[in-house]
């Protein structure tokens, strides 16, 4: 296809505009939480992996946690097998387990390593099972009641939190120009498997790597102030004061908690991105305005 004139000058514009971001980051490791609306389109589907081999291409290193809920959700019915949420987490007995492990680490990962190697990548689809990548301890849940004096610890199965990343081996990928792609099953001391949020895989990898962003992919515009507007920009105190003055809630809350964890842990920048916009990671990381909120430590 030929470009004509005032096309051409626009493609030079933006690669203009990429080159110092490109040099900035080549050689940084970058962890990106894919998953929701960004999922569900196949030319979305398409645009992000064509977007990781693009970062990959150019010498930055990113490594891919995915989630997965709608699809195990639509197994689980099909499957009649009740789901259950408690506090925001899916409960998770052994035979839902069976069905996270199957959706997660077989039909969700194995699409997302073909997409990107159909696009000329290298990727690998790893489960936190994989040479023990994910090791993880049972998730307690508390839940305070206004009329009890101590909270009630509620079992919720299989559900756990990261213990420890097992960053030898990704950095052995890292570094063969192998791109990970990584479902969030964690395996406990005794090789049970556990079924942990993807947001928080994502931010202890990021940790664990000294990454030099944490990006999570989600279906909104960004953190909104109270009138709508995007905020971006912001370091941790601002973001505790949004907290404290009821700005963000909900389920915001827990994607925010592990971006600031992130950046308290040392990762260098955390990226709250629209899932829901074409190539919004190359555009979050190339471009001046971006397309989501930028939280810092300072």
């Amino acid at each position: 296809m030929t470009l004509n004139r005032a096309d051409a000058i626009h493609v030079a514009e933006v690669l203009s505009e990429a080159l110092p971001y490109i040099r900035r980051f080549v050689g940084k490791t970058l962890v990106i939480k894919y998953g929701g609306n960004a999922m569900e389109s196949e030319e979305l589907k398409t645009g992000f992996a064509r977007d990781i081999v693009l970062m990959k291409a150019v010498g930055i290193n990113p490594v891919v946690v995915h989630g997965g809920g709608p699809q195990i959700a639509d197994l689980l019915k099909r499957l009649n097998i009740e789901s259950r949420f408690i506090e925001g987490m899916r409960v998770t007995d052994e035979q839902t387990m069976d069905v996270v492990e199957m959706v997660l680490g077989g039909q969700v990962n194995k699409d997302i390593v073909n997409l990107i190697n159909s696009h000329g990548g290298s990727a690998i689809g790893l489960t936190g099972k994989d040479a023990r990548l994910i090791r993880a301890r049972k998730l307690k849940v508390t839940h305070q009641a206004a009329d009890m004096q101590q909270p009630e610890i509620i079992d919720i199965g299989q559900v756990g939190e990261v213990a420890s990343v097992n960053t030898e081996l990704l950095n052995m990928l890292v570094q063969g120009d192998f791109i990970p792609v990584i479902a969030p099953i964690g395996v406990g001391p005794n090789g049970e498997s556990y079924n942990i949020n993807a947001d928080l895989v994502a931010g202890k990898v990021a940790e664990a790597l000294h990454a030099e962003k944490l990006m999570l992919l989600t279906n909104i515009a960004g953190l909104m102030d109270k009138e709508g507007n995007v905020l971006t920009g912001l370091n941790t105190a601002q973001v505790d004061e949004l907290i404290a003055d009821g700005t963000i809630y909900g389920g915001m809350l827990p994607k925010i908690r592990c971006a600031l964890d992130a950046v308290q842990g040392g990762v260098n920048s955390a990226h709250i991105i629209d899932g829901r916009v074409p190539n919004a990671v190359l555009l979050e990381i190339f471009t001046d305005h971006g397309v989501g909120t930028l939280i810092t430590d300072n």
